[in-house]
């Protein structure tokens, strides 16, 4: 039993003794070098910052719309004899030429009388006055009474006023006739005729639709935010001077072919709408007949492009560069991302006009980065601004 134990105690020691040994050969053992992992450089592209002075323009819609436009009303009823082959639809006509004429015999037949009206009233008072100075000379030489002498002058008062009745007649006559044949009061197009050949019409009777063709205008809608963008001075009446009208480019494709028309903005509407929060400002386009470019027709829809203020020391960078709404990443010295808050002007098309925040020579990435990190590793690759 005695020897059992002296075994145990034996073999627990020689098991210890080998356990200190294993921990002292691992003890001193050399240690592997550690090896730091090497932290990898996204490569992203990016544009160089310079600030420039830039002219903001303000994009709009609208339709094009007749500056004039007015209803062709006779002023004298009759039965209509003559029609001119201009008066139709689409129909182009010049200033003061005959559309319309009116049965005038009954008009004529009505001078005429009139005419025989002035020439009798003419012949009364040239009676009237030689019987007053007869008169006259009378009670001057007291060969009649004063009383004849004042009935002589009414007459000849009385036969004043009928001639001059009888002409105001013959005047009115007159224009009734002239106003047998109606006239366009300007160069235009018309729109829609409502009268045929025979057809009896009435004074005030609208017989045809026109509108001006010398010139039209757009009604652009434009938010009152983006009134600040234009170079209006404040507190304005009325149509603008010409020298303070800015320019519009009026923009459309037909048939497959782009058009363009130049215009200005002559004046804004006088109030603006509560809901929308828009003003309508009227553009005015002259149609010169003398221009290749085709005149701009009514109901046509296009786009505009207001030209407006120059701004100085602005950026304009791709929208893609905006991150959360006010921040743009920007490569440090160390060619380190870092995140840079801005502060946007305004967006124009595709790019992004940003007012405050960026210097010259600023590097700025352009890339979609989709997971960025503050300060993260990058390999920046300048691209040129044309074609960023």
């Amino acid at each position: 039993m005695r020897s059992v134990l002296i075994k145990g105690v034996l073999t627990v020691s020689v098991i210890f003794s080998a356990l200190l040994v294993a921990y002292g050969l691992l003890a001193t053992a050399p240690q592997p070098d550690q090896v730091e992992r090497e932290e990898v450089a996204t490569a992203i592209r990016v544009l160089t910052v310079g600030k420039q002075a830039i002219r903001l323009e303000v994009l709009s819609q609208g339709t094009v719309l007749p500056r004039i436009q007015s209803e062709l009303i006779p002023e004298v009823s009759g039965r209509v004899n003559w029609m001119s082959p201009k008066l139709v639809s689409g129909g182009y006509f010049e200033k003061d030429e005959i559309l319309l004429s009116i049965d005038d015999r009954d008009y004529r037949s009505l001078v005429a009388r009139n005419q025989a009206g002035v020439s009798r009233a003419k012949a009364e008072d040239e009676h009237a006055r030689f019987e007053l100075g007869r008169m006259q000379e009378l009670v001057k030489n007291k060969l009649t009474s004063q009383a004849s002498l004042e009935n002589a002058l009414r007459s000849q008062r009385i036969a004043e006023a009928a001639l001059l009745e009888a002409r105001i007649a013959l005047e009115q006559a007159q224009r009734d006739l002239w106003r047998t044949e109606i006239r366009a009061p300007y160069e235009g197009l018309v729109r829609t005729e409502r009268v045929d050949l025979g057809q009896f019409v009435t004074r005030g009777q609208s017989v045809a639709s026109i509108y001006a063709s010398d010139s039209v205008e757009v009604r652009l809608p434009v938010a009152d935010n983006q009134l600040a963008y234009l170079d209006l001075p404040l507190g304005y009446r009325g149509e603008l001077s010409e020298e303070l009208r800015p320019i519009v480019t009026l923009s459309t494709t037909y048939g497959g072919q782009r058009y363009e028309w130049l215009g200005k903005l002559v004046r804004t509407e006088a109030e603006i709408d509560s809901k929308s929060r828009m003003v309508k400002a009227v553009v005015r386009v002259d149609n010169e007949t003398e221009s290749e470019q085709p005149l701009l027709p009514v109901g046509l829809f296009v786009s505009a492009s207001i030209k407006g203020r120059s701004v100085e020391n602005i950026v304009s960078l791709p929208r893609a560069v905006l991150r959360n709404q006010n921040q743009v990443l920007v490569v440090d010295s160390d060619n380190r991302l870092r995140y840079r808050p801005v502060e946007v002007m305004r967006f124009e098309k595709d790019n992004v006009i940003i007012s405050a925040g960026l210097e010259d020579g600023d590097i700025v990435n352009i890339s979609p980065i989709q997971t960025v990190i503050d300060g993260m590793r990058v390999n920046p690759i300048l691209v040129d601004p044309a074609t960023p």
